[in-house]
């Protein structure tokens, strides 16, 4: 018997890399993205591309599919850090980056056209540093809507976290001793920590997740040991949350368009058909 068991128990361990190996992140974004669209009602035309560069999701809302990029997928290693990746991008789609990016567009224009090169209003609209931290926010706000979509299709929404610090960080992270992506990744434990504490209790077995809390905690604990700052902390989670709520729910209301696409639908309609 015992030579059975032994023999049954290393014809599983031949068996169990060979299976690992055929596991292919490219090859779930169709089941995992098809879930997260089930589990969320989001409109159940959207399909999904998985592409060989950045992905381009600015005409979703006219052609229903939702580009994915390999590059991203590379950091990911199991269904829920594939989810991690669509949800982030269906984030952006849901806060209407797209049309966001074409009316900031038609704004820098408009500076440029009535202020001289070196006015400080213009000069500043279309500086970088602006466009970083605007990019930054539209990323904030994408991941957490991000991790609301995982959450309401079963995943577990620490693994943006992870995928996150997998990726590539900036020199100044390195240097301080920061997880890569730091910004981002504690912006999202924040909103999970207030929103879902159950869900930073399970926490998430990996190295990456166990160095992020390293550079977490202490954070968590000075915020918490003052009374103003823990009082700030809840106000603008909780606006975060409903502003979340809102977005989605408008979405899923208007069959797959956001407030910010149907804003500059109207005002694209507007200059296009005035006679003047």
């Amino acid at each position: 018997m015992n030579k059975i068991i032994i023999s049954l128990f290393s014809m599983a361990l031949l068996i169990m890399p060979a299976n690992a190996s055929n596991w292919s992140a490219s090859d779930r974004v169709a089941d995992v993205g098809k879930n997260i669209i089930t589990k969320n009602n989001l409109p159940a035309k959207t399909t999904f591309k998985v592409v060989n560069r950045a992905s381009n999701n600015s005409n979703t809302s006219q052609t229903n599919v939702i580009e994915i990029s390999a590059d991203d997928l590379a950091y990911t290693g199991n269904d829920n850090e594939v989810a991690s990746v669509i949800c982030y991008e269906i984030g952006h789609i849901i806060n209407g980056k797209a049309s966001k990016d074409k009316m900031r567009n038609i704004a820098k224009a408009v500076l440029s056209e009535n202020l001289s090169a070196d006015n400080v209003l213009n000069t500043t609209a279309n500086s970088e540093f602006i466009a970083n931290k605007t990019s930054m926010k539209d990323d904030k706000e994408a991941d957490i809507t991000g991790v609301d979509l995982m959450i309401q299709a079963g995943y577990n929404p620490l693994a943006m976290i992870v995928v996150l610090t997998k990726k590539p960080g900036s020199t100044i992270e390195a240097i301080m001793g920061k997880p890569a992506n730091s910004e981002r990744a504690m912006n999202i434990f924040d909103y999970l920590t207030y929103n879902y504490p159950s869900k930073v209790k399970a926490g998430y077995g990996c190295q990456e997740y166990r160095a992020f809390l390293t550079y977490a905690d202490p954070i968590v604990q000075e915020r918490n040991s003052s009374e103003k700052k823990l009082e700030k902390f809840h106000k603008e989670q909780a606006k975060n949350k409903a502003q979340r709520a809102k977005n989605i729910a408008q979405y899923k209301a208007t069959g797959g368009v956001s407030g910010w696409d149907a804003s500059y639908m109207i005002l694209k309609n507007l200059s296009e058909s005035s006679e003047r």
